[in-house]
């Protein structure tokens, strides 16, 4: 029974590699297309700074596509690897998409002190995690 569970999750991690790359081909062409566009409107050459971020936020978005993609291909199709690592990084990538797209003028000071807070905390986890790793190591 087990047996085919295992077969049953290879298969479906497969299957989700495979969405997940042309998902991120996809974000790719999008991101592709965007600036192209962005850089041909008048004035040609000159982005302002909405359509930076923009670039910006696509840009980083298809970076926690590809960081996935490799999540799911490391940690998923091979045993004995650390999961929570590489989710942790995943969503230390992703709350930085945040802060670098983030207009501080339209957001309240409380949401910036919990956005603090999940960084402060997501990088307490990355070190606690990468610290016990190291001292497995060690021994």
């Amino acid at each position: 029974m087990f047996e085919y569970l295992r077969k049953f999750k290879k298969v479906l991690i497969s299957s989700l590699t495979l969405m997940m790359a042309f998902v991120l081909l996809l974000s790719a062409i999008e991101l592709g297309w965007v600036i192209v566009k962005d850089v041909i409107t008048p004035p040609v050459f000159i982005l302002d700074i909405n359509e930076l971020l923009d670039i910006f936020g696509l840009f980083m978005l298809v970076l926690i596509g590809v960081e996935l993609l490799e999540t799911i291909m490391k940690t998923y199709l091979t045993e004995g690897v650390n999961h929570a690592e590489i989710v942790i990084s995943v969503a230390i990538i992703a709350i930085a998409r945040k802060v670098i797209i983030l207009d501080v003028k339209e957001v309240s000071g409380i949401t910036l002190i919990g956005i603090g807070s999940i960084i402060l905390a997501l990088s307490i986890g990355y070190f606690l995690i990468k610290h016990k790793r190291n001292g497995k190591d060690n021994e």
